[in-house]
């Protein structure tokens, strides 16, 4: 995950006041995508849900059922 805004082949989406930029091809291959905010005693940050594969690019955050911790 990483700040940016959107470009021209990008998807945008808005929700609950913050909005998401995601490529058009990689949301494609991967919706549904839902995004949480968790905060838990080991710290807070984003939870990213897809249908991608588990090889994410969050490093080792990334598990089993397409997790990603961010």
């Amino acid at each position: 995950m990483a700040l940016d805004g959107p470009k021209e082949d990008d998807e945008t989406f808005n929700e609950n006041g913050l909005t998401f930029v995601m490529n058009s091809q990689l949301y494609r291959d991967v919706k549904p995508v839902t995004v949480d905010y968790v905060s838990t005693a080991m710290g807070a940050g984003f939870r990213i849900s897809s249908n991608m594969s588990s090889a994410g690019s969050c490093g080792s955050s990334c598990g089993a059922g397409n997790t990603c911790n961010c």
